[in-house]
């Protein structure tokens, strides 16, 4: 029964935003437990394209790219159709395309609110009701399907930078997950969410850039990696998380459960 616990072997998967960062680490491990195709979107072909390349060469199974801006519902019908042409079922669904926006409270501007929340929100509510369709044909109750939103340890704490509507967005985003999942998993589709601390990618530059700076204030002593994002993700996607409803997990070396007993400790 336990044979093959977290065995991906012939799934298909959808990773948004996946030319790079937390999307390429989850992509990249999909693909060594076994997933037959990988497919990757972002909204530069360049990149999207030498990641799929790079990945289809590491690995047994296929990383493919398709390079489509999601950041509207066109752009996420756009990417179902795409899908459905190219395949029968989907079998793993992770949302994580998204960005940020950083400015102080009197002069945060409104199209800090609109482009955050439009793509880190609207746009994983509208995707996975556009490829519904795609997982339930996939779905059963001995292998259920999945849909991994990426959310963040901002939507659960406060973060000090003044980051106002991508900490609300995240939040949203934990709260979306539930929601879905009470939908869903109805139809043998399981949905949660990952809640990421620090992992080095462009989008965050302090991890990426002062690593070793940063790590002081993590109780583990260092930034998330490959590993530890893949290794999450691969459990939430395997039969071993098919049990694993609506939660959101943090994985963020003990920043935001963590903290605050070592603060009292001291």
């Amino acid at each position: 029964m336990l044979k093959d616990l977290f065995s991906l072997k012939g799934r298909v998967a959808l990773v948004t935003g996946g030319s790079r960062g937390i999307g390429k680490m989850i992509a990249a491990g999909f693909l060594s437990q076994g997933a037959a195709k990988v497919y990757i979107t972002a909204r530069k072909a360049g990149p999207c394209e030498e990641t799929a390349k790079e990945l289809t060469a590491q690995y047994d199974g296929e990383c493919i790219a398709l390079p489509i801006d999601i950041s509207t519902v066109e752009g996420c019908n756009k990417l179902a159709s795409e899908i459905m042409k190219r395949e029968p079922k989907l079998d793993i669904l992770v949302n994580n395309a998204g960005t940020a926006w950083g400015a102080e409270f009197d002069e945060f501007p409104e199209t800090g609110w609109d482009k955050v929340m439009d793509l880190n929100v609207k746009s994983i509510f509208f995707l996975t009701k556009a490829l519904a369709k795609s997982l339930r044909a996939a779905a059963s109750e001995a292998r259920p399907a999945k849909v991994i939103n990426i959310a963040s340890i901002d939507g659960i704490f406060v973060n000090p930078i003044e980051t106002y509507s991508y900490g609300a967005s995240k939040a949203a985003v934990i709260h979306m997950t539930r929601r879905i999942a009470t939908k869903l998993i109805k139809d043998h589709i399981v949905v949660t969410s990952i809640c990421p601390g620090a992992f080095a990618s462009d989008m965050n530059k302090a991890a990426r850039d002062q690593a070793d700076q940063l790590a002081k204030l993590i109780p583990a002593g260092r930034i998330g990696n490959e590993t530890d994002m893949a290794g999450l993700a691969i459990f939430l996607a395997s039969r071993a998380g098919d049990y694993v409803v609506g939660n959101a997990i943090a994985i963020d070396g003990g920043v935001v459960y963590a903290t605050a007993g070592l603060e009292i400790a001291g």
